[in-house]
Formats: C-alpha cells, structure tokens, sequence
C-alpha cells in the first residue's frame, strides 16, 4: 500500500468514527430519562399502556404511596412503596409492608420486612395469573396490623403489561392551577402534618391587648411605721424574698425604733436602774398612804397624787427598758423580742423587696411589696364597638396568645368585672375588666401584654382548620391541598374569624385533604423549582 493509500483508509476511520460520534449524542439526546429518578408525575397510569403508575392511599394509622412499575404475568416488578406514619407523620422504619392482589382464586402476597432507607420498601411483585385483581396494602407495624384497600389493577400477559384500572377516590383538589410537586423525603425532613377539611364552629368573639394586673385591693406596699433598724423577724429569722408565698398575718419584717446614739448603753442601764428604785419607792409610798387613809390619818387627795406618780413611773421604767432593749438589738444584735413586727396584710406573693438586713430606714419608707396571685384581673383594650357588643352578648371566655406555649383558653372562674364608661383619649380604645382565677403554670406574670379574643355567646359555623395551615403568600391568606401522595394544589382562602389556633375559614370544601403543617415549605419549595427533572433515588 502506497502512502497515498494509507492516507485516504485513515482518512475514512476518522469520518467514520465522527459519524458514530454523532448518532450516539443525538441518540442520547433523544433517549428518555432514567426511569430510575422518575416519580412518575405526568405520567400515564397504567391503563394497559404498559407504563409505570403510582396510587394514594389513607388509611387509619397509613398513608401509602407506592410507585410500581407495569405488571406482567411471571416478570417481576419493583414497586418503590413509601409508608407515612399518620400518628406524627414520620416514615415507618422497622416493620412489614406487604402489596396483596385478590382475585377469584386467592391472595397473592409480596413483602418486604424493613426498610433500606427510613419510609421506603422495595417490593418485588412477581404476579402468578393474568387478569384483574383488588390491590391491598398490609402494614405490620409491631403494634397492630392494618389493612388498606388500594383500587384494582390488572396483570397483563406476556410482553403486554398492564397497571391500575381504578385507582381509589382520591381528596378533592380545588381550582388553584397546576399541582406542586412536594417530594415524601422533603415531608419527613421537617414539620409536616395532613388532616382532612372538617366543618366547625367556632365561638364569637372580639380581638384587644390584655394587660394582666392584681384586682383592686390586691396590691400592698409594707413600709416602717418609725425610725429604726430593719430585722428579719424573731418568730423564723427568715428574710423575705421576690416571689415568695406569704400567708395572712404572717411576720415579714422586724423593725427595731433608733435610740439616739449619743446615750451609751451604760447611760441607759442607769436611767432604767434609777427609775426602777423610784418606782419601787412611789409604790411603796402609795400603798402606805391607802393604809392611812383607812384611819383618816391622809387626805383622798394625796392618795391619788401618789397613785398618778407610781403609774408615771411605772410608764417611764418600761419605755426605758424598751429603749435600752433595742439599743442592745441593734448596737450588739441581742433580744429577740425587741422591736416592732410587721405582717402579710393578705395572702400572696412578695413581688419587690426594697431593704436589707440591718439596714437603717425611716418612718414612712417602702420595704417590700405584696401582690394578691389567687385572682387576677385581665384589662382587654377594645374598640368602642366590640366593647358594647360585649357588653350586650355576654362573656363566655378568653383565649390568651402564648407566643411560647400556643393560645390559652380560659372559661372557668371568669367573669365580667366592668365595662369602661370613657373611651380612652390615646388609644380610641374602651378598657374592659376581667377576673380570673390565678396565674400560676400558666407562663404569664403581672403586667403581662398579650394578644386575647375574648369569646361571646353565640357561635360561627363553618369551615375550622388550624391556624398553622395558613400560609402567608405574599399577604394573602393560603392554604396546600394534598392531591396525591406528593402533589399539593395552593387555594387562597378567606379568613371569616379566629379563636387561639382555630380559624373559622371559606374557600375549602369537607372531604378535601389539607396540609396542616409545613405550607410555607411547600410554598418555597415550588418557589425554588428550577424545571429540571426531581424523583427518587431508588
């Protein structure tokens, strides 16, 4: 071969090979995806086209959402089932999950005991005869077993499979555009919870800001009632503290009266030891002077100056014991009954203490607080109209917002105190009192603010969902619908009134399936979606 020759036969491999080259790329370009990472969303379902379908089905504690590929008589099927458990929503991990078809001659059961990934188990149906069948799906969880029908399917014969004939009645959707795609693994990743559309009713009510404070009478300030030094009280040494409970009458503090501190202990001793020899001396002399008056040897008159001048002394000698008591309490902290006390003047709880142990204080002076905490009264801010609708319906309860704990709801032991006769000048708005029982465990204290509806007589009928499933699309109120195991649809809803977590709503119908939880993920899921191909990773 010349190398003219050789020239032309490389020159024909290469073309050859760019040919191929090219028939391979446009082959490829127009081969369809991996069946492997198809949910099978915009798919047929199986009505004898051979194809791969999926179904939903609710259950009382399941919902199953099998993707199954087209049955055929003796050929194997894979069917990549995802099991939810209803009670939180979570995938089933550890149990048996088994696709039944029942026909004339018997069950034919397939299972898979456990699951590769939590929620997914791959089962191989491997039908035995031709022709219909009812599908079941039988999930044994370990606790209880249950049973879910399915529709009805059809097994074709060699070289002509088939699928679902009738799928189960699935929710009812709504007029709110193309369905969303919301994968089970991004379910189970977050918050998420289903439920179905329920009608309701829901009390009426009008929406303010209450404010908690003590009912009248129900705040105490305790302050010195002289000079002195402040003590714990001699009956327990106990100091008071914020938030301690006190009963009536019961000691909080001890205040012992100042003694001026140029007199020495010493002087005072001596001026009780004076007056103690001159009391003992008029008495003596009182006590003489009415033997004499027996005999008419004294006058009535000079009895009596005897008797004033024993009691004098008698008042003197104690106030001078008193002065040199305290001045021993608190110059060397003796004598345990000195000084005066000082008591609950209801039971509550300390909320402030102003002083301390030892500390000098005077006449007049704030030492602590005390608060009633059996009663409270709530002070709801509302519009003039709502107020005397109120006042005209009657109370029939109030349900607080708890940005923590969620709403609570109060009926027992409350009661109207009294409708503000003026509207307030800052707000435009009517004060209304409430009285409720106590606070305590339920996360509010004194001087609280927080969102309340307070509930009338009469009721709103309905459609009741939770507020949670309302999603904020732009500021207009939302909801997901749940078409299918992982296709929602948006509705725009109206929201008609609210008490706490319910919501009296229009815009949905009973029997449609309604995402209670995890709307706004949905919502920025589809936001996010870039048109490329999503599924599973089998």
């Amino acid at each position: 071969m010349t190398w003219i020759e050789g020239w032309r036969t490389c020159t024909r491999c290469v073309a050859n090979s760019l040919s191929l080259a090219l028939l391979f790329l446009l082959a490829c370009t127009a081969a369809p995806p991996d069946a492997s990472h198809d949910h099978g969303h915009g798919r047929g379902h199986g009505h004898g086209d051979g194809e791969a379908w999926s179904v939903t089905v609710l259950g009382e504690r399941f919902e199953v959402f099998p993707e199954i590929d087209a049955l055929e008589v003796g050929h194997t099927a894979m069917a990549h089932t995802h099991v939810t458990r209803l009670l939180d929503f979570a995938p089933l991990v550890e149990g048996t999950v088994e696709i039944v078809l029942v026909d004339g001659e018997g069950e034919q059961i397939f299972g898979a005991d456990g699951s590769a990934d939590p929620g997914h188990f791959a089962i191989e149906v491997t039908p035995r005869r031709t022709g219909e069948a009812q599908l079941l799906f039988r999930i044994d969880d370990g606790a209880a077993i249950e049973e879910i029908p399915g529709g009805r399917v059809r097994v074709g014969e060699a070289h002509h499979p088939e699928g679902l004939v009738r799928a189960p009645e699935l929710p009812a959707g709504s007029d709110g555009g193309e369905p969303v795609s919301f994968l089970k693994e991004q379910q189970w990743q977050g918050r998420f919870a289903t439920a179905w559309v329920e009608e309701g009713r829901l009390a009426r009510s009008v929406s303010g800001v209450a404010t908690f404070r003590p009912p009248a009478g129900g705040e105490s300030t305790v302050t010195a009632p002289v000079d002195g030094v402040v003590q714990p009280p001699a009956e327990s040494r106990s100091w008071p503290f914020v938030g301690r409970r006190v009963e009536w009458d019961s000691p909080l503090f001890r205040v012992v009266p100042l003694v001026a501190s140029e007199r020495s202990l010493a002087t005072l001793e001596a001026e009780v030891e004076t007056l103690a020899v001159e009391l003992e001396s008029a008495r003596a002399r009182s006590a003489r002077l009415r033997e004499l008056l027996t005999l008419e040897a004294v006058s009535e008159r000079e009895v009596g100056e005897a008797g004033v001048r024993a009691r004098l002394l008698e008042t003197r000698h104690r106030a001078a014991e008193r002065d040199l008591e305290s001045a021993r309490s608190s110059r060397e902290g003796g004598a345990d009954g000195a000084g005066i006390s000082l008591k609950a003047p209801f039971s509550g709880r300390i909320a402030a203490v102003s002083t301390t142990p030892g500390a000098t204080v005077a006449a007049g002076d704030s030492l602590a607080r005390l608060v009633r905490t059996d009663v409270v009264w709530i002070e709801v801010a509302l519009p003039p109209r709502d107020a005397r609708r109120l006042a005209e319906a009657g109370l029939r309860g109030v349900v607080l917002d708890d940005p923590e704990s969620g709403p609570l709801r109060i009926d027992e032991g409350l009661s109207l105190v009294s409708v503000s006769p003026e509207i307030s000048p800052r707000t435009g708005t009517v004060t209304v009192l409430l009285e409720a029982p106590g606070l305590a465990g339920t996360g509010f204290a004194l001087g609280s603010t927080v969102a309340a509806q307070v509930l009338m007589a009469g009721e709103d009928s309905g459609i009741v969902v939770p507020a949670s499933a309302l999603v904020d699309d732009g500021g207009v109120p939302v909801v997901f619908l749940q078409l299918a195991g992982e296709d929602f649809q948006r509705q725009t809803v109206t929201v008609l009134g609210r008490q706490g977590d319910q919501v009296l709503v229009d815009g949905l119908a009973p029997g449609q399936r309604l995402v209670t939880r995890g709307g706004a993920a949905i919502r920025r899921s589809s936001l996010m979606a870039s048109g490329e191909a999503h599924g599973h990773v089998h």
